[in-house]
């Protein structure tokens, strides 16, 4: 069976991941409800949509300011090319950060990203996932996660957070 052929199963729908990104949303607040500020750091390009969705709930629940801020890296090649944080001026010193990423697989892409947080300071780095496969190969677990899946290694899970079709899929 070729990949392109491949069964795709529907794991989450549009309503479940809005309620999903809701409750992480509540949580990542309990969890940091004395923080004046908290940057929301997507990996792009998931990852970053996921944060805007994180940070519109926070935003309406919450007293928080939210920074946002996108991660860029070569998943595949993380060395070959340097971690880019847009806007690079946000200072993360002395503050609340959450890494947000769609998957959490074996951790390698979170992994390579820490040591540009680590460098700037932060009060604390979480992690905020909205499916967690359960592979980890990295020392990388999430705080916060919308849905905790097993899944084989051959398996992959596909999210798509666009305007006309929001959904997981395990491929």
């Amino acid at each position: 069976m070729t990949p392109q052929t491949k069964q795709q199963n529907l794991i989450l729908d549009r309503a479940q991941i809005e309620q999903k990104v809701t409750r992480m949303a509540y949580e990542i607040y309990e969890r940091n409800f004395e923080e004046q500020e908290l940057v929301l750091a997507g990996i792009y390009p998931n990852g970053h949509t996921l944060a805007e969705k994180l940070a519109t709930q926070l935003q309406q629940i919450s007293p928080i300011r939210i920074q946002l801020l996108q991660v860029k890296l070569n998943k595949d090649k993380p060395l070959q090319e340097p971690v880019q944080l847009e806007p690079e001026s946000l200072s993360l010193e002395g503050k609340a950060v959450v890494l947000v990423d769609d998957v959490l697989n074996t951790g390698k892409t979170l992994a390579y990203t820490l040591n540009v947080f680590l460098s700037r300071s932060p009060k604390k780095v979480e992690v905020a996932t909205l499916v967690d496969r359960h592979h980890p190969l990295y020392p990388i677990a999430a705080t916060y996660t919308g849905y905790s899946l097993a899944t084989t290694l051959r398996e992959r899970v596909q999210v798509v957070l666009k305007e006309d079709e929001v959904a997981a899929y395990l491929l």
